[in-house]
């Protein structure tokens, strides 16, 4: 079995590039799991601009919805995978008005039994005031919701602030 490491953070806290150094060191096959959608010029840049950070040595999968699905398909095929990121995952599935509960249980099944090592990154996103719109509160109740489900599996879970990682667990 390979661990599990995750990796919290806000926004430009550092968590991506931290997490790719991390995965980068492991010796072996590598793939990249991309939750981003681009739905404008701006998101577009932004992946082109995570894809230019990523060496040769990592395969990139674009998946915005069924990340359980590929993890469970490639797992035994990469020795290392970096799913980046769950809070889009998050906004992607309530976008498309599917159940959030079931899908995180798929998810965290998959990485339970997922034999590469695969790290995992995800925002902090409930240190803020409470959004005064549904949609943001539900946002933010399933992203907290789902960040202490991944944490509690992880073997490792890093916080980062202003690009310093914070060693959380164990």
């Amino acid at each position: 079995m390979g661990k599990i490491v995750f990796v919290l953070g806000g926004a430009r806290s550092g968590k991506s590039g931290f997490a790719l150094k991390a995965a980068s060191a492991i010796a072996g096959s590598k793939a990249y799991i991309a939750t981003a959608q681009a739905l404008d010029a701006e998101m577009q840049q932004r992946i082109d601009r995570h894809k230019a950070e990523r060496s040769g040595d990592w395969q990139t999968f674009e998946e915005p919805v069924n990340i359980h699905d590929l993890i469970v398909k490639i797992h035994g095929t990469f020795d290392v995978l970096l799913v980046d990121c769950l809070t889009l995952w998050i906004s992607n599935l309530l976008l498309n008005n599917i159940s959030i509960e079931g899908m995180m249980q798929k998810l965290v099944d998959a990485l339970k039994s997922c034999s590469s090592s695969v790290f995992v990154v995800s925002n902090e996103v409930g240190l803020g005031i409470v959004p005064e719109n549904r949609l943001a509160r539900e946002f933010r109740d399933m992203s907290g919701t789902l960040n202490q489900k991944v944490a509690a599996i992880s073997d490792e879970v890093y916080f980062l602030a202003a690009g310093l990682p914070i060693r959380m667990k164990p």
